[in-house]
């Protein structure tokens, strides 16, 4: 990643989001006065966020996602912003409207809520070096175990990463 080439686009609502073009950010963002997702709404949201994934979408690409947990009530998300055909980057406004308007559209479906579903901010942190993106991959993995809805990661069905095994 050249950071010369770049610039860091600072923006605030109530808290700061700090965007370096090639960045890869860990994400977190809330249901609405900690809504609970029930486990269709949850697979719902992560089909949402995996959208756009480079791994499944050939044409439309505007992100890759390293890990994913969508909890009952937050979604922890491990990710970098693509560059567009043009050279400037997808923001993770434009990434995150998608991403939380679609999902609250089809959640009402799966389960009995009307109104709003997301928080409207979003805490975002550019991941710095390689062992902070270790350390947040292991955060999200082990998210679902902590908060035994799981034994494993890979036995929660709304946990997603990568395949590192290639």
């Amino acid at each position: 990643m050249n950071f010369s080439d770049s610039l860091l686009k600072i923006t605030r609502r109530k808290l700061p989001h700090w965007e370096l073009d090639g960045s890869i950010y860990f994400i977190t963002f809330n249901t609405y006065q900690r809504l609970q997702l029930n486990p269709s709404a949850r697979k719902i949201v992560l089909n949402c966020c995996l959208f756009f994934d480079d791994s499944r979408h050939q044409n439309d690409k505007r992100y890759h996602t390293f890990a994913i947990v969508i909890m009952p009530d937050h979604v922890h998300w491990l990710m970098q912003p693509l560059s567009k055909s043009n050279g400037e980057y997808w923001s993770l406004s434009s990434i995150l409207h998608s991403v939380k308007s679609y999902s609250s559209k089809q959640i009402p479906k799966v389960m009995n809520h009307s109104g709003i579903v997301w928080h409207e901010e979003r805490y975002d942190r550019i991941i710095r070096n390689e062992e902070e993106f270790l350390n947040t991959w292991q955060y999200i993995r082990e998210n679902p175990v902590k908060a035994n809805l799981a034994t494993t990661p890979e036995e929660y069905p709304c946990f997603w990463q990568e395949n590192c095994t290639g």
